[in-house]
């Protein structure tokens, strides 16, 4: 069963903010330097509405609920979420 996903641009005070750069910082950490901007550029995710990660944070959406799709659709360890 996949997870529906507000619109992360209402409710924006549920989500502490995360900086694009501890986003970047830890999709690097799970992916690897050289794989993590091809999987956000190139990885259509159903829990982004059909978007890749590049898209989603384009088109507004809190990097918190872009990082925790990424947790959800690739088992991120517990550690690195």
């Amino acid at each position: 069963m996949t997870a529906a996903w507000p619109d992360p641009r209402r409710g924006r005070a549920i989500l502490a903010a995360m900086r694009l750069t501890i986003f970047w910082e830890r999709m690097r950490a799970h992916f690897g330097d050289a794989y993590a901007d091809s999987f956000a550029r190139d990885h259509v995710m159903a829990e982004l509405g059909g978007r890749t990660v590049h898209q989603a944070l384009d088109d507004g959406w809190e990097t918190k609920a872009v990082w925790r799709a990424v947790c959800v659709a690739m088992d991120v360890p517990a550690a690195l979420r």
